[in-house]
Formats: C-alpha cells, sequence, structure tokens
C-alpha cells in the first residue's frame, strides 16, 4: 500500500502503527481527495500530495507568512510523487462565515499582505505576475460576448497597473482554516507576487447570503470585510477609498466570469453555474462601463 509506505519515510514526528488515518473529502462534492489525518494518542497531523511546485512554495512564503500558514513538518516522495506532512489546525473553514471567524481570516490575509507590499518576488516562489497576466488573457478568450470583452480588457489594463503583494489566487472559504485566535491560508498550490485584490475578491465574490449555499456570509459582513480591508491595510498604503471600490469592481468582474469562461471552453452552458453567472458578470460588465463613461 504506497500510503504505508509513505508513512514508514516519516521520521519527524512519531506515527505509531495504531495511528487513526483518514482520508478527507472535497467540500465541494464530498469525493476524497488525497489529503489524509492521521490522528495519534498525542497529536493530530495532515498529510497531503503536494501538487505543482506547492513543496518549494511552502518553504518560500513561510517566513513571511509566519503564523498565516500550517507548519510543514517533512517532504516524503514516492512513486515520483511529493507528500507534506503539515501542521493540523483545529477549526473551521469560512464556508459558513460569522463576523469573528470572518475578521480573523482578513487579519491573516492583512498582515501577510503588509510584509509583502510592493515586494518584486520572493525567492523560490514560481507563479510570477507574467504566467497569472497570460491565464488571464486566456480566460478572456471564452467570454464571447462583446459587452464581457469589452470590460475584461479594462480589467486586464488595471491589472497589470495595481500594486502587488504576496497573494493565495485560490482563496475561496474553503482554503482558510479559523481557529480559535487564528486563521490559516492552506492549499497554495497557485500563489504569487499579484495585484493586492486578488484573494479578497475571490474570497467574497462566489458567498451569498443564504445559509443553505456552498460558500455562507452576509451582505453587512461583506460590506463589513471590504471597509476592514481597507481601514487596516489599504488606507495606509495611499490607496484611495474610492479607488479601492473601483478596484475592486473590475477583481469582482474577473471572478463572476470564470464559469462563463468554463462553460464556453468546454461547452457546457447548459450547466447550472454557467446559466447562474452569466447574466451577474452581464450585469457587472454594465456598471463598471457605465461608471468608466460617467
Amino acid at each position: 500500500m504506497e500510503l504505508q509506505k509513505i508513512l514508514e519515510q516519516i521520521n519527524a514526528v512519531s506515527i505509531p502503527l495504531d495511528a487513526t488515518i483518514t482520508q478527507l473529502k472535497h467540500e465541494e462534492d464530498n469525493e476524497l481527495y488525497q489529503v489524509w489525518r492521521i490522528d495519534t494518542r498525542d497529536e493530530i497531523y495532515i498529510l497531503k500530495e503536494a501538487k505543482g511546485d506547492e513543496r518549494y512554495i511552502y518553504a518560500a512564503i513561510s517566513g513571511v507568512c509566519k503564523n498565516s500558514v500550517p507548519k510543514i513538518y517533512q517532504t516524503v516522495t514516492a512513486n515520483e510523487k511529493t507528500y507534506l506532512l503539515m501542521e493540523y489546525v483545529d477549526g473551521e473553514d469560512l464556508c459558513h462565515s460569522d463576523r469573528k471567524k470572518l475578521t480573523l481570516a482578513l487579519d491573516s490575509l492583512i498582515a501577510m499582505q503588509k510584509e509583502t507590499w510592493g515586494m518584486q518576488e520572493i525567492d523560490g516562489l514560481e507563479n510570477s505576475f507574467e504566467k497569472s497576466l497570460a491565464n488571464r488573457k486566456n480566460r478572456g478568450k471564452y467570454l464571447g460576448d462583446p459587452l464581457l470583452e469589452e470590460a475584461y480588457e479594462k480589467f486586464l489594463e488595471l491589472y497589470r497597473s495595481t500594486p502587488k503583494a504576496l497573494c493565495h489566487d485560490d482563496l475561496l472559504p474553503f482554503n482558510i482554516i479559523v481557529a480559535e485566535q487564528n486563521a490559516y491560508l492552506i492549499d497554495w498550490e497557485t500563489c504569487g507576487m499579484l495585484p493586492y485584490p486578488t484573494p479578497f475578491a475571490r474570497l467574497i465574490a462566489h458567498t451569498q447570503e443564504d445559509e443553505n449555499a456552498l460558500f455562507y456570509m452576509t451582505d453587512a459582513d461583506k460590506a463589513f470585510a471590504i471597509d476592514y480591508y481597507y481601514e487596516n491595510l489599504l488606507k495606509e498604503k495611499g490607496v484611495l477609498y474610492q479607488e479601492w471600490l473601483h478596484t475592486l469592481e473590475y477583481f469582482l468582474f474577473y471572478e463572476y466570469c470564470e464559469w462563463v469562461f468554463v462553460g464556453n471552453k468546454y461547452q457546457e452552458t447548459d450547466g447550472e453555474y454557467y446559466k447562474k453567472y452569466l447574466p451577474i458578470a452581464k450585469k457587472q460588465a454594465a456598471e463598471i462601463l457605465n461608471s468608466k463613461q460617467n
């Protein structure tokens, strides 16, 4: 069994033979994925198959993220795959948000971006701005609507000129674990020195004021987050409040275009998410283009 061979290589911590090992499931579809919780008599650990350069990303960002990322105890290689033995964080994700959890999550994001604001690069971090820009240009090729395409070109212009900081490039609510006094950002396979609104916009864009939604957040908490992020980070960086709101609208628009891109590229325009997000993206495009003209 491959998992047993991996466990046999671990020497940074003690994993007894009677440890309880549970494979975890994706929040979106309840499917198993390559992450295991390891319960020993004394400690709990997470074992995760690394994706891409994730092994090196954690090493690169650990010094600047401080308490915002879980500790890595050891890396193990088996069958040309890399596995990370990680700190287990006892907490809840942000899928069902409340004000306390949201504030702790914002504090971790803000601390990380304060530390890295304006930096051009971090040693060992390979996901460059140019690579992210190329990926975003590619999304624009599959929008299939003149209104969306016009607004998207404006987004790309803004993306090139917006100040950069360290960004988790997939900061959906299930990629934040909130403990009692701190929040941890997890699953860092996509990150980089990117325009600062990147993680914030992704965090709030897909939330709904519906307790049965995958990502629940009240409109009041969303407004709180927008102001809190500004007051505790952007204000001291010299960003004007109206400039922040204007920039955020474009980054939210980019998020709304995700499922339009997926539906058009893979010919899945009958899908639930395509039908949901196409009118949202078009409404956002019309609003930001009208605002630009005024």
